[in-house]
């Protein structure tokens, strides 16, 4: 038996390593320009700060971790559409001839589905969510944003959006391999729509404007998902069901 998957752990070292070496050119040259990518996550929280308020840095270290995110966070959005490749050349050997055609679309689609969740997390869900916590209390307090802190919030905020967003191409996925089915996704709808929110707790702002902002989107999108579920993978329906259906057709003539 690990004879069989010897194979297999190799195709995915090697797949691992391509997509290591991707992302570690890109880290070097996001970290020789993060300063002007930094200025540019700064802006939603510099449009709502009050006039004498600036982000600081309250640790001797922290301007430079800071921008060792940035950097790593930068270089993940560049390189991620060759993890996405080869995220499917390992999964392929697995799947049918037809089914392997489908890489650009997959690839295409996720990193589209990952730019467009995050970019509506950056110019949608982040000004809400910062103009709140900025004004709430600002009588009382001036706030003045640690530089880390804030960094490591906006990439996880963003993060977050951009994989809530991939769940039409996880979709997609799962029903050509025919994991799951239209039906499947209908039937758990009630239970995702509790699951969307929770999710929208944990990754938003406390604040209920922006869970909202997220939970919306992500209804929508399962919408999506159910359709696209039911064209790669419809329910077959068996013999007594579609007895069933066709009795209800007649009833209704």
């Amino acid at each position: 038996m690990l004879d069989d998957l010897k194979p297999h752990i190799a195709d995915l070292r090697k797949r691992l390593m391509i997509s290591c070496a991707a992302l570690f050119i890109a880290f070097f040259a996001c970290f020789a320009v993060y300063e002007p990518i930094l200025e540019w996550m700064m802006l939603p929280i510099e449009n709502v700060l009050a006039p004498g308020s600036q982000m600081v840095a309250i640790e001797v270290q922290e301007t430079f971790f800071t921008a060792l995110k940035v950097a790593f966070f930068s270089a993940f959005l560049v390189s991620l559409p060759i993890i996405l490749w080869q995220m499917w050349l390992f999964l392929a050997p697995g799947l049918y001839d037809n089914e392997k055609k489908l890489i650009i679309p997959f690839v295409f689609g996720a990193t589209i589905m990952f730019l467009i969740g995050a970019s509506f997390a950056y110019y949608v869900v982040v000004p809400f969510g910062f103009e709140f916590l900025v004004n709430f209390g600002n009588t009382v307090v001036s706030v003045m944003p640690s530089i880390g802190k804030y960094v490591s919030f906006f990439t996880k905020l963003l993060f977050g959006f951009g994989l809530a967003f991939e769940l039409p191409v996880f979709t997609f996925f799962l029903a050509i391999i025919g994991l799951v089915t239209d039906r499947t996704l209908k039937d758990f709808f009630k239970y995702a729509v509790v699951l969307i929110f929770v999710v929208s707790a944990l990754l938003t702002p406390p604040d209920v404007i922006t869970q909202f902002l997220m939970a919306g989107p992500l209804i929508l999108l399962y919408g999506v998902s159910i359709y696209i579920a039911k064209v790669f993978n419809p329910e077959v329906l068996d013999e007594e069901e579609e007895e069933e259906l066709e009795e209800i057709i007649d009833e209704s003539k």
